[in-house]
C-alpha cells in the first residue's frame, strides 16, 4: 500500500505561456512552492509541445534537485500524427513518470507504474480497480466529482496499490473540442492559428449574447471561468482518504496559493487566516466550489464559509 498522508502538488500549465516565462515559473517552483509533485507536458495543443521542449532538462533537473517529484503528463486528445508521436514519445521514455490524460497512454503504460489525469475522466469503483491493475498508482479525478463520489472512489482504493489526487485550486476544464476555439475567435484554422492562444496566458473569457462573461476557451479546451477554490474543504477531503491535492497553474502568485493550501494540508494554517491570504491574491474572476455539493459549478456554496 501507498502512504497515505497528505501533500499539495501542482498541475501541468494548460495554456501557452512563452518558453522563457514557462521555464522561470517553474524555476521559481522549485525554488519556492512547497509542493511535492510537479506534473509537466504539454496536456491540450501538440503544437506547442516542441515550444517547451528545450527547457524540460533543465527544469525537469531543477525541480529534482529541489526534492520535487517530476511527471510528465500525456495529451489530453489524440488525434493526429503529431499527437500520436508526442504521446508515444511521453510514454515510452526511459526513467519517467508518466500521467495518462488520454486512452490512448494506456497501452505503452500497461504494467508500468504511472498516474492517471484528471481529464481521463474516471467516475466509477470498477474503472478505478482497472486503471490500478493496469499499473495506476495515483488517480487525479474529474473536476466535476462531487464529494459523495469522491468519498465513494476514495473507499475503492483502500485495498487497492493506488492513491486519490483531487483538483483544489485553479479554473476547472469542461470540455475538450476537435476544433480550436483560439484560431476560430481570430479567424483562422487550427492547422494556421500561429498560436494565437499566446495572448489569453490565463485562458480566453467568453461573453453572452447580453453581455455577461461565460466560459473561458484554452484552444481545443473549455474551461470554467471561475476559479475552483476547496480550500476549505481540505480537512473533509483528507478525511475522506484524498492523499493529494491538486492546484492548476495560473499567472497569480503560484507559490503564494502553494503556501496556503500546503499550510491547510498539513495543519499549520487556519482556515480564516488561509482564506484571508488567498482573497489577498484573488484573480479577476469568482470563486467556486459548487460540484463539490453537487450543484451548478460555476456556483459558490455558502457552507464552505462556516
Amino acid at each position: 500500500m501507498q502512504e497515505r498522508a497528505g501533500s499539495v502538488t501542482l498541475g501541468p500549465v494548460l495554456f501557452n505561456w512563452q518558453p522563457e516565462a514557462w521555464r522561470d515559473f517553474y524555476f521559481r517552483i522549485a525554488d519556492e512552492a512547497p509542493v511535492s509533485t510537479v506534473y509537466l507536458g504539454e496536456t491540450v495543443c501538440s503544437k506547442r509541445g516542441p515550444l517547451i521542449e528545450p527547457h524540460y532538462q533543465e527544469v525537469t533537473e531543477r525541480l529534482t534537485k529541489a526534492g520535487k517529484t517530476v511527471v510528465f503528463s500525456s495529451l489530453s486528445e489524440v488525434v493526429s500524427k503529431l499527437d500520436r508521436k508526442l504521446a508515444e514519445q511521453i510514454c515510452t521514455a526511459d526513467g519517467f513518470l508518466v500521467e495518462a490524460n488520454d486512452g490512448s497512454a494506456l497501452l505503452h503504460l500497461k504494467g508500468r507504474p504511472h498516474h492517471i489525469g484528471p481529464l481521463m475522466n474516471v467516475y466509477n469503483e470498477r474503472t478505478v480497480a482497472f486503471l490500478a491493475g493496469n499499473g495506476a498508482k495515483n488517480i487525479c479525478l474529474p473536476a466535476e466529482m462531487p464529494a459523495t463520489a469522491v468519498a465513494a472512489l476514495c473507499e475503492a482504493t483502500r485495498d487497492l496499490d493506488a492513491t486519490i489526487e483531487v483538483q483544489v485550486f485553479g479554473r476547472q476544464s469542461l470540455a475538450l473540442s476537435a476544433r480550436c476555439y483560439h484560431a476560430r475567435a481570430h479567424g483562422r484554422t487550427k492547422d494556421s492559428c500561429r498560436f494565437v492562444c499566446e495572448e489569453d496566458p490565463d485562458g480566453l473569457d467568453l461573453t453572452t449574447l447580453d453581455g455577461r462573461k461565460f466560459l473561458t476557451v484554452n484552444g481545443i479546451q473549455t474551461l470554467s471561468r471561475e476559479y475552483l477554490n476547496l480550500l476549505r474543504e481540505v480537512p473533509a477531503l483528507r478525511e475522506m482518504g484524498v492523499s493529494r491535492f491538486r492546484l492548476s497553474p495560473h499567472t497569480l502568485d503560484m507559490v503564494e496559493v502553494a503556501k496556503v493550501f500546503a499550510g491547510v494540508v498539513d495543519g499549520t494554517l487556519g482556515p480564516n487566516e488561509a482564506a484571508a491570504r488567498l482573497d489577498a491574491i484573488k484573480p479577476d474572476a469568482p470563486f467556486a466550489n459548487g460540484f463539490y455539493y453537487g450543484k451548478p459549478g460555476y456556483t459558490w456554496n455558502s457552507a464552505s464559509a462556516r
